[in-house]
């Protein structure tokens, strides 16, 4: 059971709503029903809803709306969404992931002192803090189940994904001792219990282990999938990483620069409830669908 959530107030514009202290699925679908909630009550005042992994923040004109009012409505909302059927319309989409690239690598060879293993690379500490005897079987762990967006920010188009699998299987790894100064684009990192792909090339402290050809930010929206929008993931989606070689990975970067690909996707429902009575025959009913079966 979900206890209720704590409300704070941030300055004299924010509410911030924490529906849990940790990261869960049902943490993450009751923030996502109540923010949905307050976006479609429409109250006179907001002006802003930021959601995260399992909470949520509340921008407001406290010119129009009262903080003590706007928390009264906020709670009848939450109230609602505890008896909301937790089944979310999503997408399930396909992210070719190049493992152990040369670029990743040499980056974080470059920032070794940083690391609680310099002696080995991201993969090999990965590996052997999940219990993996091989950086092969990691690898295989970490693709061999689809992942949720449970937020997309920090910076523009970075999706934070938590696992689709129990907990004690869930992959985790702490982040880097001290933040490098650079990370190639579309790296693909774990920190903590979340993995996520750097949409821009810059800062970062998550563990690197790949990269995928696939952009998922254009701020000039000249590639062909985020002409519309020039962020390509939401809040909901669900990722299945596919392990791709150098010579795919070229091939996709050539196909991307001449606008001829197109990420695999595929509308879904997913219902929480028939997830959690079985997990594993449940993420391959999803993957089945992403490749027509």
């Amino acid at each position: 059971m979900m206890t209720s959530a704590r409300y704070t107030f941030g300055g004299d514009e924010h509410l911030f709503v924490e529906c849990s202290e940790e990261m869960s699925l049902e943490a993450f679908f009751k923030s996502l029903s109540m923010a949905t909630g307050v976006r479609e009550s429409k109250i006179n005042g907001v002006t802003e809803i930021c959601p995260a992994n399992a909470s949520f923040q509340v921008k407001f004109n406290p010119d129009i709306i009262k903080p003590d009012d706007i928390l009264r409505e906020v709670q009848k909302i939450e109230g609602a969404a505890e008896k909301a059927e937790p089944v979310l319309r999503t997408r399930i989409v396909e992210i070719p992931v190049f493992y152990n690239d040369p670029w990743t690598h040499e980056t974080l060879m470059r920032f070794r002192e940083r690391h609680q293993e310099p002696e080995g690379t991201d993969l090999d500490y990965a590996a052997k803090i999940n219990g993996y005897s091989d950086v092969e079987g990691f690898i295989a762990a970490h693709h061999g189940s689809p992942w949720f967006v449970s937020m997309v920010g920090f910076v523009a188009g970075l999706p934070f994904m938590y696992q689709m699998v129990e907990r004690q299987r869930q992959i985790e790894v702490p982040k880097y001792l001290r933040p490098r100064t650079d990370t190639p684009r579309l790296t693909v990192g774990h920190g903590g219990c979340f993995g996520a792909i750097y949409s821009v090339r810059g800062a970062g402290g998550y563990q690197m282990f790949g990269i995928t050809p696939m952009p998922i930010f254009d701020a000039s929206q000249t590639t062909s999938y985020l002409r519309e929008f020039m962020v390509f993931f939401r809040p909901g989606d669900i990722v299945k990483f596919k392990p791709i070689d150098r010579e795919e990975y070229e091939k996709t970067v050539d196909e991307v620069d001449n606008g001829r690909f197109s990420p695999k996707s595929r509308d879904v429902s997913f219902d929480l409830r028939e997830f959690q009575k079985d997990i594993d025959g449940y993420n391959k009913t999803l993957e089945g669908l992403l490749h027509g079966h």
